[in-house]
């Protein structure tokens, strides 16, 4: 299967484009259902109502999607009312603009959902604002946009009965499908052909592509109560096939080397390259397991392993090596040999009673692997300090989209001046990476949809193709309003332009308009997000950086309790699993958001970059040893072997003191320090332990250098 082949039916099975169609059909429905009734103003409200609730159907369970539409109904309505019996007041229009944008800003405090219905309620205000009618007309109006919300969320639910599995299915197939992208970037590394660094920037871009999928479908899945107790084979083979995928991540993260000695010893034996292919060919196969999930098809095995891995073997065993260095090579073909084996597992999911023998746990255990979001009166008003992030761009927005009213009114000609509140109430963000790349995505693809919808009314003149036109366009933007924001944009404009055309509006001063309320908002959204309570990445990464060295530390923990002997828990293993790669992926994505600042606030950017690889390669030799030595006897292992570990553990902790002055040692390494173990010492562990050292070693100097700047 070719990969633009294989791009387009993950798109086109995918939940974005799922969801894109049905937001459309039930945006678009009611202004289709009044215009057959001559009264296309009431439409356009119903249809108003339905697109704000709309942006708080994120993904995630039923119930939790069902409270936040409820609640964003309500603030709607409330804020279609207030609005259209203020606004024509300027002053008091000024001050609602103010209060509305901080108080509904402050909503992010309480996690994405309400922060979309913050954004949702102040998208209606902004739509109402210019809107000046008698009071019975308004009262109408906010039913209208009642009655909208109310029609989407029934539609909704409808969907969800009648398709409970499918949003599941398709984020399933779509993190494996990620996952077997992160694998072809690892087999890059064995290509003597690649550059090694930019392989390793991919791989940790990658990595936060991946933890967003797990977190997504984690929440999907473990938040869900009546998929967690569905009975029948697809709800049990679902959650256990995630597990499967979170396993297989695991052994594709273990599986570590240093990669420049691997070239220089064997790169001339092509044998790296062949491994590469191997591991390439075994991506493909996960990537067709995972779209005929996302398209809920059938499947067969069609790539076997073992066969390409015997072969190579053969041409290792010939290496002459005195020196037995060739050993790296064996590791590899068993840590490749795993990872098949864990592919095979995946292929449960398509077996015909396989769900029979799979046993679901407690909902109470799954609950531990997700976060719980507490929505009260207290934590908002705890966020109303300067050091919450929150508050600051809570008091960034409402000052920006003051002067962007006032500019609005200031301006004589502007007729769609609510263009400048609505653009800055979409770009600008928390950070001011964030907001610089919105800003020219917005530009961009407001130039570029215009130039599209100018050329599509200039050249067609039958209104049911541009009718259509519509439809396509508005599928395009609610496909891509949560992947791709460039792309969105670039459907939007030419629907926008398309619907006013179709009205009988003057279409080329729209367009001119819409091009310069843009530039305006975005020129406003950068000076605010530069000059108004700024917080940079930078202040912000020694936070990450301890957690990521606390999670690395409590995961080696975890392999030294087993080697002490002690009850190995599964689940606070996984526990601490899904810490690690939940705090390395948030390491990695600041990171990258502080190389988008200006340069003058990108402190100590060499140094965090050593420090997020340095701890990707720890975790990775952790991973390793734990998938390497968990089917062993603690107990044929030495006094050595625990000393080792504890080294590793110490200088992680001196660390971490570095970093953060209120951590506390000694809980974290009591289980090394109570065994009598006294036995031969594993050669290939005692180096692997030797490397976990030496890496722990380099990231106390790392932390050193890093503090001493401060």
């Amino acid at each position: 299967m070719s990969d633009k082949k294989q791009r387009i039916q993950f798109f086109l099975f995918s939940q974005y484009l799922a969801d894109g169609a049905r937001a459309t059909l039930e945006i678009i429905l009611p202004a289709i259902i009044f215009t057959q009734f001559g009264r296309l103003d009431l439409g356009l409200m119903m249809s108003t109502g339905a697109l704000c609730v709309s942006l708080t159907d994120g993904p995630g369970p039923v119930e939790h999607k069902r409270n936040a539409m409820l609640f964003c109904m309500f603030f709607t309505f409330l804020m279609t009312l207030i609005t259209g019996l203020i606004n024509n007041n300027i002053y008091l229009l000024g001050i609602l603009i103010v209060l509305s944008a901080f108080f509904f800003t402050m909503f992010s405090v309480f996690g994405n959902r309400a922060a979309a219905l913050g954004t949702a309620v102040l998208l209606v205000m902004v739509l109402r604002m210019d809107k000046i009618a008698p009071t019975a007309t308004v009262f109408l109006d906010s039913f209208l946009v009642l009655a909208g919300g109310l029609w989407y969320i029934l539609f909704a639910l409808v969907y969800y009965k009648i398709y409970p599995y499918r949003p599941a299915q398709r984020l399933l197939g779509n993190t494996l499908h990620e996952t077997a992208k992160f694998l072809r970037i690892k087999s890059a590394l064995y290509d003597v052909n690649s550059n090694i660094t930019d392989e390793y920037r991919r791989l940790v871009t990658q990595q936060i592509v991946v933890n967003e999928k797990q977190d997504e479908l984690r929440e999907l899945l473990y938040k869900n109560r009546e998929l967690i107790k569905d009975q029948t084979d697809t709800g049990k083979l679902l959650i256990i096939t995630f597990a499967d995928v979170l396993d297989l991540y695991e052994n594709i993260m273990a599986t570590w080397y240093d990669y420049n000695l691997l070239r220089q010893r064997f790169g001339s034996t092509n044998i790296l390259s062949d491994l590469s292919i191997v591991i390439q060919n075994l991506a493909d196969e996960i990537d067709r397991i995972a779209l005929a999930i996302q398209a809920n098809n059938s499947y067969k095995k069609q790539y076997q392993l073992l066969p390409a891995l015997d072969e190579i073997k053969i041409r290792i065993d010939a290496l002459e090596d005195p020196a037995n260095s060739n050993l790296i090579l064996k590791k590899i073909l068993v840590n490749l040999r795993n990872l098949g084996e864990r592919t095979d597992e995946l292929m449960n999911y398509f077996k015909a009673g396989a769900a029979a023998h799979l046993n679901m746990r407690e909902d109470t255990y799954y609950s531990k692997f997700v976060s719980h979001q507490i929505i009260s009166r207290q934590l908002f008003l705890n966020n109303l300090v300067l050091d919450s992030g929150v508050f600051r761009h809570a008091l960034r927005m409402s000052i920006t989209c003051l002067a962007g009213f006032a500019i609005a009114k200031l301006l004589p000609y502007t007729h769609y001046g609510y263009w400048i509140l609505l653009t800055i109430i979409v770009i600008l963000k928390p950070g001011f990476s964030l907001t610089r790349q919105r800003n020219f995505e917005r530009l961009f693809g407001t130039i570029a949809g215009g130039i599209i919808g100018l050329l599509i009314i200039y050249f067609i003149h039958d209104r049911t193709v541009l009718f259509a036109l519509i439809i396509f366009f508005m599928i395009g933007t609610y496909t891509f309003i949560r992947i791709n924001y460039i792309v969105m944009v670039i459907f939007t404009t030419p629907y926008v332009l398309i619907l006013f055309s179709l009205l009988g509006m003057g279409f080329i001063n729209i367009a001119e308009e819409r091009l310069l309320d843009t530039g305006i908002a975005s020129a406003l959204a950068f000076i605010g997000s530069y000059l108004l309570f700024p917080q940079w990445e930078s202040v912000q990464l020694e936070s990450y950086m301890i957690k990521v060295l606390q999670a690395n530390t409590n995961y080696l923990q975890q392999f030294a309790s087993f080697f002490n002997g002690n009850n190995h828990s599964q689940l606070e293993y996984k526990l601490v699993r899904k810490e690690l790669y939940v705090s390395t992926a948030n390491l990695s994505a600041a990171f990258q958001r502080m190389l988008s600042e200006p340069k003058s606030k990108q402190l100590n950017s060499e140094e965090i970059y050593e420090f997020v690889v340095l701890n990707q390669v720890l975790s990775s030799n952790i991973a390793s040893l734990t998938s390497s030595f968990e089917n062993k006897e603690a107990d044929k292992f030495s006094k050595e072997t625990l000393l080792e570990i504890k080294k590793s553990l110490l200088l992680l902790q001196e660390s971490l003191v570095q970093l953060d002055k209120n951590t506390e040692a000694a809980p974290l390494i009591n289980c090394v320090l109570n065994s009598d173990t006294d036995s031969h010492i594993d050669r290939q562990l005692t180096e692997q332990l030797n490397f976990i050292n030496k890496i722990s070693g380099d990231i106390r100097k790392l932390t050193q250098k890093i503090t001493s700047k401060k």
